[in-house]
This record gives C-alpha cells, structure tokens and sequence, in this order.
C-alpha cells in the first residue's frame, strides 16, 4: 500500500515540477536567443544562433532544477492537499513522517537526475556551444581564434599565444625559473601544439639561456617537451567554470593547488554544484510541508507565488554568497553550504510543527 502511495506521490511531484521545468526552459531559451542576435556575424547567423540556444539548455535546466522542483512540488502536492487526498493519507494512518519519508524517495530520484544531467549532459554541450559560437563568428582563417592563456607547470610558465578547440596554438613562450626563482631560460616556438599522447610539439623553437658564465642561444626546428599541463587541463584553464563538469573541476582544482595558484573561484563553483543538488531533495519536503497549512484550501495561483518567492529567495541567496566568498575570501564550502542548510531547518522546522 505505502509502495503504491509513494508511486502517486512521486508522479504527482514529477509531473508538476516537469511541466514548471519545460516552461521555465522555454522563456530561458528565449532571452537566450534575443541577448544573442546582437552577436550574429559572418557564420552566426539565425540557425546556429537557435543551435547555441538549444546546447545551452540542458545546463540551465541544471540550474534551475531546485526553484521547479520547489514550484513543482508545491503545485503538485498543493493539488492533491486541495481534493483532500493528503488528509485521507493522514486518516489512513500515515504520519507526517512517513509522508516526508515518501515525498523524499521522489527527491532523491530527482537528484539522481539533477546530477547525471550537471555532469554528464549539460557541461560539455555548452562547452561545445560556446566554441561552436566563437568559430562561426570569425571569418574562416582569421588568426584571432582562439583564446590567450597563462599556464603554470612547476617552474615553467607558458604563454600561449592562442588556443582553439583543437589544440592547435601560435607562437608559444616559455619562461624557465631556478631554484632561486630566477630566470633559467627564455624559449619561443612558432608554432605549437598536442598531440594524442599530451606531448607538446613545438616548432621552430629558438632558446636563451642565462647563467653565471653569460648568455647562449639554442635553435632546432622542432623539439618535443613533456609538460604536466595536457589538453584537458589546457581545456579546463580555458573553459568557463559552468562548462566544466564536477570531475574537471576536480582535476583542475587539484592542478592549481599543486601549482600554488589561486582555486577558490573553482572550489566555490563545485560546492556551490553539490549544495544545489543536493537542494533538489530538499524541495518536495518543504512543499509538504506548506501544504499542510493554508495553502491546503489556496488556489494553484497562491501555491505557484509562494513557490516563485522561496526560490527566487534561494537562488538570489546562494549566487550572493557564492559571489562575496570569493570577493571576501571566505571559505568556498561555508558559502556554498549556508542556504541549502537554511533551507533544510526550514524544512525540518516546518514539518515538526504540523500535528
């Protein structure tokens, strides 16, 4: 019996928190389309701009599970409380307990999805999304594409003059420190690039050297160097910190920790992922637990303003600490963590106050 109710609950909740989602989606896909028609140049015309407009969905659908599951919820449950059908639950002998444990099951399911879509689906297609973007608006052998980076491998340091999405670059710089954090040797290739092993490839490369004894140069047509940094960390450096999946964020985290850089900003990013996540489960308990109260005899209009407001509080909440923990330095899971924690004391405040 209680394995059928959860089912009825769980279609309620999912179907609702849908409906929200693909609503939700379709306004999101819409600004998207008109912030992008100031871009459109050479190959960036109307298709590829509804192209990049439909990559980038599933990564907002990522971001916007928690404030539909909440709205989703809300509504759902809001209509069954509304035919009376929660308080036959109730009359049947199911506690509030049992019901949260229920409605839980169903935020878990949705998590599992939440998280499959933010790190298997929605990362890489906008990571291709937003290079598909950058080649089609420049003229086909326009020497501006690509990106400009600074790498750090140990005492190396690398200028790449540009990068595209096929590792291939211009002119590459190398500058080599001692012990001492003194300049060992600068080094210029022409050309360079990674080939399916992660070695570099450089070509026409021409290096000075200091030392106590003076200065000599080195010239060779090509040489092969093994750096740490490979493509994907190349990618990484590169790609926005929402084009990222949780497993390259790790990866690059931990690059930039073993090169003393700075990897606040990426840490922030993937506990603010995890906590947003995690928030997803969270929803349908709290939906439960409004529903209980007034909303219970309340139109779908009072439900849905209820569920806009929570979760523009939310979300206006978390980007606000996600953005001053790195303004201020705090610490990135604190930051991340504060509103999906408020979140559940609400959420357990209110359903310990139901009878």
């Amino acid at each position: 019996m209680n394995g059928i109710l959860s089912l009825y609950l769980m279609r309620s909740i999912i179907a609702s928190t849908a409906l929200v989602l693909v609503v939700l989606l379709a306004l999101a896909a819409l600004f998207e389309f008109i912030a992008q028609l100031d871009d459109m140049q050479n190959g960036y015309q109307t298709p590829q701009v509804i192209m990049f407009a439909a990559l980038r969905l599933p990564n907002l659908a990522f971001q916007m599970l928690p404030v539909s599951t909440l709205i989703g919820s809300l509504l759902g449950l809001g209509g069954l409380a509304a035919g009376s059908e929660i308080i036959v639950m109730r009359s049947a002998g199911l506690s509030v307990k049992r019901l949260a444990g229920m409605v839980a099951v169903t935020g878990f399911v949705l998590l599992v999805f939440t998280g499959l879509l933010g790190e298997f689906i929605g990362p890489p297609l906008d990571y291709y999304a937003r290079n598909m973007r950058v080649e089609a608006r420049l003229a086909p052998g326009d020497e501006r594409l690509g990106n400009a980076a600074w790498v750090k491998d140990g005492p190396v340091f690398l200028h790449l003059e540009r990068v595209n999405s096929e590792f291939d670059f211009g002119s590459l710089y190398i500058f080599r420190f001692d012990d001492d954090n003194g300049l060992a040797s600068i080094a210029k290739a022409e050309n360079a690039g990674i080939d399916d092993n992660d070695r570099w490839r450089l070509e026409n490369v021409r290096e000075t050297q200091f030392s106590n004894d003076g200065v000599q140069v080195i010239a060779s047509s090509v040489a092969i160097e093994s750096f740490e940094v490979n493509s994907e960390l190349l990618g990484s450096s590169l790609a926005k910190t929402s084009s990222l999946s949780a497993r390259g964020l790790l990866g690059y985290i931990d690059y930039l920790r073993r090169n003393s850089l700075d990897a606040s900003r990426y840490e922030t990013e993937l506990w603010y992922r995890i906590s947003r996540t995690t928030a997803v489960m969270i929803m349908p308990m709290l939906a439960l637990a409004f529903v209980f109260g007034s909303l219970r005899t309340g139109g779908a209009g009072a439900r849905l303003m209820i569920g806009v407001v929570i979760g523009l509080a939310y979300y206006l909440a978390s980007e606000m600490l996600a953005n001053s923990g790195q303004v201020f330095d705090l610490n990135p899971a604190l930051v991340a963590w504060l509103p999906a924690l408020l979140l559940l004391l609400v959420t357990a405040a209110a359903l310990g106050r139901v009878r």
